[in-house]
């Protein structure tokens, strides 16, 4: 099509298009300009309206005489294009009145404040306000309002993920409750795991041997299932369960009666361990001492959420801090694999909130160059939101030991999928490290770095660690869903790290069902407890 229009400018015509794509010639006078000027032409005019639009509304609200948008424009531009300079009282009235703290007659008049953009816009035009202080005074209190309502209800959603992710599901309370029954009245549910034949395999190192430390039946499971599924040789794979003594029984009892065979399980309780006591286990007194420290939000949940000064991220940490999963020796318990399994040479350790999706036994085939630690690094990928994560992110730099030890900028890794050499480890003080950073954090309240057991981590494995294809690892599942369901579904392992939990309500759907794939729908406890598959 082509465009005609007039040297007036008055008349504009559409004429029938010649060809596709191809330069439009349009007559001014006798001018041709190109159809990218002409773009350009109606996009200035356009822009020229609106401007001359605001200046006049600037103007009227001002309080000045009522003028024509012409010549608004003109006493604007004028005295700018004579290099004057125009002084105007609107940013000093609207910035007094912004400045000054909300009157308690603005707060108890919620009824009468616009609640909308659409409801001020349309108050402005029925009072006919033309002096920017009212304008300003009703613009302000209508913001103060969203801003509390905004407050209000960011904290409430904190408080509602609190919940969800720190509550156990009626369903998984259920189903240890059954498991728990069970193991007292059959004796298939108490058989010996792994069956005594099988046993030397514990501390065969030709095999593959991978850790999981979990109190929660159904995710172990998944984990199980999902490494057992995808793997090229089952029958070399050795899955030792480390789990608290109230869901020892349980624990046993689910994988007595679903057994993944070839595949070898262990199933032990943290009672089994001797060692694991109070005076030798310096994590156990810094849990002691986490207690007290959370001990201090008296009143629970509803007593943070009360506060009315603090803003909502300083309430989401305190909530965060409430969680049961920061008070758990579970979380610790890697920190002491070399002691756990003496006798092992190289394990590959899995967090409970993971699937497997593809044959891990590769993983015993890098060369970890005399490292410890085989992990995924935090700081360079695709999804900046995810893999963004440095040492700053961790660890409190304000305070002169760490700045003095550590490098703000240093790339983190991440924990949930990670390859441990035993050997390389015992011929370091990694551990002892540990507990040493873990002292003097007691030793500064708790103020070193943030809760959970990563950032002690990163300290202690410091140097030690092997970065390995981030395939082997795709992390924050739990916590967005920008990532898209064919990268995931991509992935060598997937970890749902955060709250929502692929167990829970709050689970992404389009994650969820990578998790759920790998949960028998058909078992008798998974459907007498209802879980949702």
């Amino acid at each position: 099509m082509q465009l005609h229009i007039s040297p007036s400018f008055r008349h504009v015509k559409v004429l029938p298009r010649k060809g596709v794509r191809e330069f439009i010639k349009v007559k001014v006078g006798s001018r041709r300009l190109s159809y990218r000027m002409v773009i350009y032409s109606l996009l200035f005019i356009t822009f020229l309206v609106r401007f001359i639009f605001v200046l006049g509304a600037v103007k009227t609200i001002d309080g000045q005489t009522k003028c024509s948008t012409l010549g608004c424009l003109g006493k604007r531009l004028g005295p700018r294009i004579l290099g004057q300079s125009v002084h105007s009282q609107i940013p000093e009235v609207i910035y007094q009145v912004l400045e000054e703290p909300p009157s308690l007659d603005e707060i108890k008049r919620e009824d009468e404040i616009p609640q909308s953009l659409d409801e001020f816009v349309a108050e402005m035009k029925k009072d006919s306000v033309s002096d920017a202080k009212t304008f300003a005074v009703k613009l302000k209190a209508m913001v103060t309002l969203l801003e509390r309502r905004t407050r209000t209800a960011k904290i409430q959603e904190y408080l509602y993920r609190h919940v969800a992710s720190s509550s156990i599901p009626k369903q998984l309370h259920c189903l240890a409750l059954k498991l728990a029954n069970e193991h007292a009245m059959n004796a298939n549910a108490r058989l010996q795991l792994p069956s005594p034949e099988l046993v030397p395999a514990l501390v065969d190192n030709s095999l593959f041997h991978f850790v999981l430390a979990s109190d929660n039946i159904l995710a172990a499971s998944v984990v199980a299932n999902s490494l057992v599924h995808n793997s090229l040789y089952p029958e070399k794979v050795v899955l030792h369960i480390i789990t608290d003594r109230k869901t020892y029984s349980p624990m046993q009892a689910w994988f007595s009666l679903h057994p993944v065979t070839p595949a070898i399980i262990e199933v032990r309780g943290l009672h089994h361990f001797d060692w694991l006591t109070k005076g030798k286990i310096p994590v156990l007194e810094a849990m002691e001492k986490d207690q007290r420290v959370r001990s201090q939000f008296r009143g629970g949940s509803s007593a943070i959420v009360a506060i009315k000064t603090e803003k909502p991220y300083v309430i989401a940490s305190k909530l965060q801090a409430l969680s049961p999963k920061y008070n758990s020796l579970m979380n610790h318990i890697r920190i002491y694999l070399p002691e756990l399994f003496p006798s092992l040479v190289k394990v590959v350790f899995l967090d409970d909130d993971i699937v497997v999706q593809t044959d891990l036994s590769a993983l015993w085939d890098i060369d970890m160059n005399g490292k410890v630690n085989g992990a995924v690094e935090t700081c360079e990928g695709g999804d900046s939101f995810v893999m963004s994560k440095r040492l700053r992110s961790y660890l409190n730099f304000s305070h002169p030991l760490i700045s003095r030890n550590f490098d703000p900028n240093e790339c983190a890794w991440a924990y949930g999928m990670n390859i441990f050499d035993l050997e390389a480890w015992r011929r370091t003080d990694i551990s002892k490290t540990y507990d040493y950073w873990l002292e003097q954090n007691l030793k500064s309240d708790l103020s070193l770095w943030q809760l959970g057991t990563l950032p002690p981590g990163l300290i202690a494995f410091h140097g030690h660690v092997k970065i390995i294809d981030p395939f082997w690892h795709m992390l924050g599942l739990g916590y967005q869903d920008n990532t898209s369901i064919a990268d995931a579904g991509s992935a060598g392992v997937i970890h749902f790290n955060g709250r929502a939990k692929p167990w829970l309500d709050i689970a992404f759907p389009q994650f969820r069902k990578l998790w759920t794939k790998y949960v028998n729908s058909s078992d008798k406890f998974i459907q007498s407890c209802h879980i949702r598959t």
